[in-house]
């Protein structure tokens, strides 16, 4: 019997043609071809399983389900995801925990370099026409020998400090769980609150969940609680910072500079006040994305609708309701 995964987000034939080399026998897959839960709706009715990356998977999308039996995250954050209405319907969610750490924590160092560095404003402005050497935005300040908070500490806020150790950084880490002394040690990094983190660093990474906790957790007095000389990251998801009152700090220059690549709305509006700051970098949503994390990600999600097929359990590492 023939199985149907669906990936629910809106994807090109030649990116589908590759999902489906990777497929495990006795399956098919779909894709959307537009944008919406009206459109979802209709490729999830027939599905046994389903994949969702950046789309939002919302209570009416599951409830259309006929026959859904696994819904798959294509990374590891489901605040997008209504977990509650899956677990009422008898509907498992997985994600692939861990398998975007490495790509999302190198395209982290990139943002850090580009808004230090006003790299993303020196492209843009030399694509018109323009040498704009001595017309930059700010100051230009080089990474080596910075201080660093990472808040949220899991598998991609770790990666990142690996990564900074070349750099002769000074890390600090926030998360809800200090780690032991000997991980601190063997990491090279130092706990700190959200008031160290803010006041210390000069550059501010965000990597925690999106929860009622972490929603609005920049806000204008976090903003203003930071450096002048500071940066700001965000690859975690877009909720975790107040767009308009980033605007506000950007504009007044409270703090030197930022990137993003996650918005409370994507894609991002094209009228959207942060494609107005030239002292800010945006990336659309790219971070987990890597040619050459493709097979394996993918082959894991797979493998976990294969253990559902055979009436396995999904690995716990990955099961989350």
């Amino acid at each position: 019997m023939t199985e149907t995964i669906v990936l629910l987000d809106l994807t090109t034939p030649e990116r589908a043609d590759k999902l489906r080399a990777l497929l495990p026998p006795g399956f098919v897959l779909t894709h959307g071809t537009a944008r919406g839960d009206e459109h979802m709706k209709e490729i999830i009715a027939d599905a046994d399983y389903a994949i969702a990356g950046q789309v939002a998977v919302s209570a009416e999308v599951l409830r259309a389900a006929k026959k859904l039996k696994l819904l798959h995250k294509w990374g590891v954050g489901v605040d997008n995801i209504d977990t509650a209405t899956a677990k009422e319907l008898g509907i498992g969610v997985a994600r692939t925990t861990g398998s975007n750490a490495l790509p999302v924590a190198e395209f982290a160092l990139g943002l850090m370099l580009s808004a230090l560095r006003y790299i993303g404003y020196g492209h843009a402005e030399l694509k018109k026409g323009h040498w704009s050497t001595g017309h930059l935005p700010g100051e230009t300040f080089m990474l080596s020998g910075k201080t660093v908070g990472i808040v949220g500490f899991g598998a991609i806020g770790q990666n990142v400090a690996k990564l900074l150790k070349g750099f002769g950084c000074t890390l600090l880490y926030h998360k809800r769980h200090k780690l032991s002394a000997t991980e601190e040690a063997t990491l090279g990094v130092t706990y700190a609150s959200m008031a160290e983190i803010l006041a210390k660093s000069d550059i501010v990474s965000l990597h925690c969940p999106l929860t009622p906790e972490t929603s609005n957790l920049i806000d204008t007095k976090a903003l203003a609680a930071m450096k002048t000389t500071a940066i700001l990251i965000n690859v975690a998801r877009g909720g975790v910072v107040n767009e308009a009152d980033l605007v506000v700090a950007l504009r007044n220059r409270e703090i030197a500079g930022a990137a993003m690549d996650v918005y409370s709305v994507e894609p991002l509006p094209a009228d959207s006040d942060l494609l107005t700051l030239d002292n800010l970098v945006v990336t659309p949503h790219l971070a987990a994305m890597a040619a050459d994390n493709f097979a394996p990600t993918v082959s894991r999600m797979f493998a976990n609708m294969a253990h559902v097929s055979r009436g396995e359990p999904v690995p716990e590492k990955d099961f989350v309701v």
